[in-house]
C-alpha cells in the first residue's frame, strides 16, 4: 500500500493529462521511504455528474484520496501528504492558473485486520540482478 483514487469532474478531462497525473503522484509516492514501491496503486475515477459552488460548468475538480495500512506514525503520514499535495499541485498549476478547478488530498488508515491483502507483483518486479 498506499491506494491513490484520483476522483474528478469529467471537464478537467480537457484541461489535464490525467494519466501524466497518475504517473506524477507515483513516481513522488515511490520516493517516500514509508511507501513499499511494490504496493502503489494509482488510478484515477471520472465523474461525469457533479455539481460545483454555483453550478457553472466553467469549474472542476480533483480529489486525491490515500488509503494505506494503519502503523505508520502521524508525522510520517502528514509529511507524506504534503509531498504527494505538493507534486500533484506543481503538476497541475499551470492548468489552475487558466481554469477555476479545486484540488484535495484526503489520507486515511485502513484496519489491517479488515483488508486483507494478496497479490504476485513483487514476484514478477524486475530486479538489477
Amino acid at each position: 500500500m498506499p491506494h491513490f483514487q484520483i476522483d474528478y469532474s469529467g471537464n478537467v478531462e480537457d484541461w489535464v493529462d490525467m494519466g501524466g497525473l497518475c504517473e506524477t503522484i507515483r513516481a513522488e509516492a515511490a520516493r517516500i521511504e514509508a511507501f513499499p514501491m511494490p504496493g502503489i496503486r494509482v488510478r484515477a475515477l471520472r465523474a461525469d455528474h457533479c455539481a460545483i459552488a454555483d453550478g457553472a460548468a466553467r469549474h472542476g475538480f480533483i480529489d486525491i484520496s490515500v488509503r494505506l495500512r494503519a502503523g505508520r506514525p502521524h508525522e510520517v503520514k502528514a509529511a507524506a501528504a504534503q509531498r504527494i499535495f505538493e507534486a500533484a499541485r506543481s503538476y497541475l498549476d499551470p492548468v489552475m492558473a487558466r481554469h477555476s478547478l479545486a484540488l484535495s488530498l484526503e489520507m486515511r488508515d485502513i484496519d489491517p485486520q479488515l483488508s486483507p491483502k494478496y497479490g504476485t507483483i513483487r514476484d514478477h518486479l524486475e530486479t538489477d540482478g
